[in-house]
């Protein structure tokens, strides 16, 4: 047997060295992995406990205290002082995984699954476009959602706000369509076109086929302002209990809310339902700036199907006095954080003194409602804070390898940092809890063996010292990938190690049972 030392500083890697004792003579497995003496924090919310995990095939094959003199291992990483956890799963996700399949900025986080097709879009060709994904090899896990609006548009829907019975009908059957090929719910966005021209009625019909395939809706819900954010929720619990499906609020917040009771009225809303039969949870990246397009500012007289140009041209004094009144009730130009060249990194009252005009003027002549995506400062810390830790809340990104906001590289590593390690508003299994476990269950991952360190389960695995976690990406630069998680296993392949990135690609497209 040859004897490998091992680094105290830290993980090893035994490549090509295997324990190669036989037991009592007969022919073993060789498997593929053995984590050793880390502490197991299994995202059930359970404490942590120390045992030893081996990994056959991709899976999880024996977790406890292992003799390894009866083991024959091709690979054996030291743990030692370190945690080991499910990978996290970014509930609300966005990107291209054929044009960036690393997805490092994922994976650099810790995050082995994202969830894509959010806000009501996502591929018109559900088929083919998970076969681009599959040929594509991507680094971490892919799942999908099937968005609303790109349903209306398929329908031939689009922006009526009055459709037929046989409209609803040929949405509807797009939707259980989709779900067939695997989608794990209903994506809405109603707060952007076209989804914003829905009714209720149409919310239900839609949802009915998502309840009959066990998904769920996952809603951007259709206003988020402090006077309308319960109505919302009303809303999508409705749809709902129609549909007979449970809910995910997406990235929950209240613009112009402040303080923690007011958080405490929505998480008594969410607990109401679910008392009396609608499941209802939320996802919350861990910023106080949103991030999206500035249409968002804009009026809907001033966005499709009124004629931008038209509307400037009869409407102006009007549509400057909207503008300036909503930036300036949205904490003011300072607030908003241009994402978009040639003005990314300069917010609306930087450009108003640069071209020497009043920022709504910039906004209707230079920029317009397509014209930008921008970062938000609109949400108050104590009350996001007193969202973020409810049992029912679980973490997303909302974040892509391209977007200007630190949420797509620095969401999961700064729970650790801002809510375990320097506020101590979670402990570190409560957090894990809700990166793994929580939004497995919530999405059927668990059903599919994902999302928890148990055997039989995927192979889906963090080792890491939660001390040294940071996440490094800032409004200033954020495109940094975040530090700590030393090994990051994808379907038991490690495409982090020894905090490296390597060039496997371990992902999977996943499609819903």
């Amino acid at each position: 047997m040859k004897l490998a030392m091992v680094n105290s500083l830290g993980l090893i890697l035994l490549l090509t060295t295997c324990i190669n004792i036989q037991d009592q003579g007969d022919a073993m497995i060789t498997y593929d992995i053995l984590i050793q003496g880390g502490t197991i924090i299994d995202g059930s919310g359970s404490p942590g406990s120390a045992a030893d995990l081996l990994i056959q095939d991709s899976k999880i094959v024996q977790i406890g205290n292992l003799d390894v003199h009866k083991l024959k291992v091709k690979t054996v990483l030291d743990a030692t002082g370190k945690v080991v956890t499910p990978g996290f799963i970014d509930s609300h996700a966005h990107g291209n995984p054929t044009r960036t399949p690393k997805f490092r900025n994922f994976s650099g986080m810790g995050v082995t699954t994202i969830v894509l097709g959010q806000d009501g879009e996502s591929a018109d060709d559900i088929a083919a476009w998970m076969a681009r994904v599959e040929e594509a090899h991507p680094a971490i896990n892919i799942a999908t959602l099937v968005g609303h609006g790109t349903v209306r548009n398929l329908s031939g829907v689009k922006l009526n706000p009055d459709p037929s019975p046989e409209d609803l009908q040929r949405m509807a059957a797009l939707v259980d369509e989709a779900m067939e090929l695997g989608c794990f719910g209903l994506s809405t966005g109603l707060e952007y076109q076209p989804g914003s021209f829905s009714n209720l009625s149409e919310l239900e019909a839609i949802a009915t086929p998502v309840g009959q395939q066990g998904g769920l809706v996952h809603s951007h819900t259709r206003n988020e302002d402090n006077d309308a954010i319960e109505q919302s929720i009303a809303e999508l619990i409705a749809q709902g209990k129609a549909g007979g499906c449970p809910v995910n609020i997406s990235h929950l917040k209240v613009v112009y809310g402040h303080g923690a009771a007011r958080a405490e009225d929505i998480l008594l809303q969410m607990e109401t339902a679910r008392n009396r039969g609608v499941f209802v949870t939320a996802d919350i990246y861990p910023y106080l700036a949103s991030f999206t397009g500035i249409g968002i500012i804009f009026p809907d007289w001033a966005k499709p199907p009124y004629n931008y140009a038209e509307v400037v041209q009869s409407k102006r004094t009007e549509l400057a006095t909207y503008l300036r009144e909503r930036v300036n009730l949205r904490n003011g130009p300072e607030a908003t954080l241009i994402g978009t060249e040639p003005w990314a990194g300069k917010n609306l009252a930087e450009l108003a003194v640069e071209l020497d005009k009043p920022f709504e003027d910039v906004l209707i002549d230079d920029i317009g409602p397509k014209g930008a995506s921008a970062a938000y400062f609109v949400m108050d810390q104590d009350l996001q804070d007193r969202l973020f830790i409810d049992p029912y809340i679980m973490v997303c990104s909302d974040g892509s390898p391209t977007m200007r906001h630190p949420r797509g590289f620095g969401s999961f590593a700064k729970v650790i940092r801002y809510y375990v390690r320097e506020n101590k508003l979670l402990s570190l299994e409560e957090a894990v809890y809700k990166m793994t476990g929580l939004p497995a269950s919530t999405l059927g991952l668990v059903q599919q063996k994902r999302g928890l360190l148990q055997e039989g389960f995927a192979a889906d695995i963090l080792i890491f010292d939660p001390e040294c976690v940071v996440d490094k990406a800032t409004f200033e630069n954020p495109h940094q990938i975040a530090e700590g998680f030393d090994w990051v296993i994808v379907n038991g392949i490690p495409i982090r190690a020894n905090g490296d990135f390597t060039e496997a690609c371990g992902g999977k497209v996943l499609k819903k049972i």
